[in-house]
């Protein structure tokens, strides 16, 4: 699920205070009892470090989500953001970071560099605190321990299906191009475009909006 973020949070990340400053927001929207949930976010950043977008990809119970490689980079790849940031939520308040978390970040950070998607950073935050894995130099020790290295069945499979991914990316894009001539000609309603080029109800209200100006 996307979120929605206001013009002062599309800013420029300088470092993991910044991250943790839009995300405590996102995190205190949520109800007592949504807070008292494990979240788990992916931020994606442009080559100057600025945010693109911040999705929630899945909600766990107290203390545990469950999240893979491919649910993670699609909206990074399609987004064409070149860097990421992983963010996650403690409801205990307790900070370190668990084996669980070490593993995952480990997992994606190597299914990263095999789709040339850079995690920079995995954030563990709480409603008044935070620690950031790169801070704590974890990341870097996990680039360099060799483990989870792909095999070239796994590289291969994981190369094709970053292909399939910008395919994917492209014809939705052809798509959205079809639904702006057909608007433009005002002989069909948005909701029979929408239907007939299979775009989303979101994905034709944008492309109503860049029509209409």
């Amino acid at each position: 699920m996307n979120v929605r973020l206001t013009k002062d949070q599309k800013i420029r990340i300088a470092n993991s205070e910044d991250v943790y400053s839009i995300m405590q927001q996102v995190l205190l929207r949520e109800n007592r009892i949504g807070r008292g949930q494990e979240h788990f976010w992916i931020v994606g950043l442009d080559r100057q470090n600025k945010i693109l977008f911040i999705e929630l990809l899945a909600l766990g119970n107290d203390n545990r989500v469950h999240i893979k490689a491919p649910q993670v980079f699609r909206m990074a790849i399609y987004k064409n953001a070149p860097k990421v940031i992983f963010v996650h939520n403690h409801p205990s308040g307790n900070m370190k970071a668990s084996a669980e978390d070490l593993n995952m970040t480990d997992r994606l950070l190597k299914a990263g560099e095999i789709i040339e998607i850079d995690v920079i950073d995995h954030l563990i935050i709480s409603e008044e605190t935070y620690v950031s894995l790169d801070q704590e130099g974890i990341i870097e020790e996990l680039r360099n321990n060799g483990a989870y290295r792909i095999v070239e069945r796994d590289r291969a499979e994981l190369e094709k299906w970053k292909l399939d991914q910008e395919k994917d990316k492209a014809v939705r894009e052809e798509r959205k191009e079809f639904a702006k001539k057909l608007l433009a000609l005002n002989h069909m309603s948005s909701e029979e475009i929408r239907k007939l080029t299979g775009l989303t109800i979101r994905e034709m209200n944008k492309v109503v909006k860049e029509v209409n100006g």
